[in-house]
């Protein structure tokens, strides 16, 4: 499917994409489970306060933890039940957060729609605060709060909203299942995220392998002449913010910058599917469509699955592991986070859950570089991750940020091309976490 004349960016590469698996399953709501842990922090910035203590009731959709600080998005329950503890657990990452665990009711009511002013009438400082109550975040990993994306700086104007409709990670296909059966919902987010920013044009960048799609996004925007769907080629990683700005545009984000600092905005297609349901029914981001998939998975699905799910409790639902699974990753084969066991839970950035059999996980053992730079090549930042590493295993934190640690967005392109199997990203991560720390003291 690719090099037939479709925009893309320079560098990717193109691994088996397996999206067959999952692509013609329609969404179907997941099962809800009877104990729901949902983190108060799930997205890029400070962690919320929780609202409610042991032995509170609570509705769905109800604010259950927030903070007065811009750069966060408040948590909200998404069922109906008892919070039981407000207590530390490890999440998808390993790491400890405070979360609030909830008793589920067995007889779960519907969210209730509030009353909300016409789309029409909305103005760019209700569509942001509108995105800020109900707590929405980039759903397609980053988990950057919504709201924050819609309030550039003043001397940066933007007149572009980019949907992210590529869903360039292999096996995942929410995204694609959205827009077959909700593209009349996206184009109405896309429409309030362009007011919000006062936008003049925006274009959903659906790849090439998703013609059904662009089929029906296109019939969708046929008659909004300030939105178009711009075909892209089939390459990871197309849909990264400043992949896609490249491809659509022709512009290029500056290091260290913002999309906003060439007039773009990116969002992907749940989280404009999410601000057009916040902004017509009152609805929090308390619930996402994702994917669980892999040949070691029975039944491969697309669910609509409440935030706090366990990701055990989809895969039963899956049809359950088949005999030889032997890795469980929580999100795609390239950006996702392994898993020891199936514990961890849904969050709002959790796009997918991906089981694989022996034969298509890698364990070979870490070499020496052998200097061949097709990590180079083939880095869509331009940035030399070989030199990254060098400088993490010589623990010169410094020489790592001068690399380009920090510009890194862990697409995992480079461990894929390496032949001596360096794990590149959890150098970069390391890398991450020791140059924040330094910076605090």
């Amino acid at each position: 499917m690719s090099n037939q004349g479709y925009k893309t960016f320079k560098g990717g590469i193109h691994p088996p994409y397996n999206k067959e698996l999952a692509s013609g399953k329609a969404i179907t709501p997941a099962p809800i489970p009877s104990e729901l842990v949902i983190p108060l922090n799930q997205h890029i910035g400070a962690p919320n306060n929780p609202l409610v203590s042991p032995g509170d009731r609570v509705k769905v959709g109800q604010k259950i933890g927030e903070t007065d600080a811009f750069v966060s998005a408040p948590v909200h329950s998404s069922v109906a039940g008892t919070v039981k503890a407000v207590e530390d657990i490890k999440n998808f990452t390993g790491a400890m957060v405070k979360s609030v665990i909830i008793t589920a009711d067995s007889d779960q009511p519907p969210f209730e729609a509030k009353e909300m002013k016409p789309l029409a009438d909305l103005s760019a400082d209700e569509i942001k605060q509108i995105a800020k109550e109900a707590g929405l975040t980039g759903m397609g990993g980053a988990a950057f709060p919504t709201h924050v994306k819609l309030s550039p700086p003043k001397d940066k104007p933007v007149d572009s909203v980019l949907i992210n409709a590529c869903e360039c990670e292999p096996f995942l296909t929410c995204d694609h299942r959205l827009m077959l059966e909700r593209p009349v919902d996206l184009v109405e987010g896309l429409k309030l995220l362009m007011r919000a920013v006062d936008a003049e044009k925006g274009v959903i960048g659906i790849e090439a392998n998703k013609m059904d799609a662009v089929e029906k996004v296109r019939s969708a925007v046929s008659a909004e002449p300030s939105i178009e769907v711009e075909i892209l080629d089939v390459k990871y990683p197309e849909g990264s913010e400043k992949q896609l700005i490249a491809a659509v545009t022709g512009r290029k984000v500056p290091p260290g910058k913002l999309p906003s600092e060439v007039g773009c905005l990116v969002q992907n297609v749940g989280t404009a599917i999410a601000l057009y349901e916040a902004a017509s029914t009152g609805k929090p981001l308390y619930e996402r469509v994702l994917t669980v998939t892999g040949h070691a998975i029975k039944n491969p699905s697309n669910f609509l699955v409440k935030v706090g799910t366990p990701i055990s409790v989809l895969i039963e639902a899956a049809g359950g592991l088949a005999d030889n699974a032997t890795k469980l990753i929580m999100g795609g084969p390239m950006t996702g986070w392994a898993q020891e066991e199936p514990t961890a839970n849904v969050v709002k950035g959790t796009s997918g859950i991906l089981a694989l059999p022996p034969d298509l996980v890698d364990v070979r053992e870490e070499h020496g570089c052998v200097r061949c730079t097709k990590c180079v090549e083939a880095c869509p930042m331009y940035l030399m991750p070989n030199y990254i590493v060098d400088a993490v295993q010589k623990e010169d934190w410094a020489k790592a940020e001068l690399w380009g640690a920090i510009d890194c967005f862990e697409c995992g392109v480079c461990s894929y091309t390496c032949p001596a199997y360096i794990p590149h990203v959890s150098y970069v991560r390391k890398a991450k976490a020791q140059i924040a720390a330094l910076k605090k003291r």
